[in-house]
């Protein structure tokens, strides 16, 4: 076993995110990508390749906390 991180492709990356329950496809990580606010990456020639924990840390950071109900999202978002 090698301590080398997997190192995935956009399309790759989407799809492990969403099989890992962060719905995102691979036209909105090209988006991020040129727009920033998204997974780290780096380049290997002209293909970007993305390490799959560093893009898992970035996606649970997104999340909200937790709430018992759409009211309670409300709130803290006028908060």
């Amino acid at each position: 076993m090698s301590d080398t991180p997997a190192l995935l492709r956009r399309a790759e990356l989407a799809a492990a995110l969403t099989a890992h329950g962060f719905p995102i496809t691979k036209a909105t990580l090209e988006t991020l990508a040129c727009r920033g606010g998204g997974p780290a990456y780096r380049l290997f020639g002209r293909t970007t390749l993305y390490d799959l924990a560093e893009a898992l840390d970035w996606a649970r950071a997104r999340l909200s906390a937790a709430a018992a109900s759409a009211s309670e999202h409300a709130a803290r978002r006028a908060a």
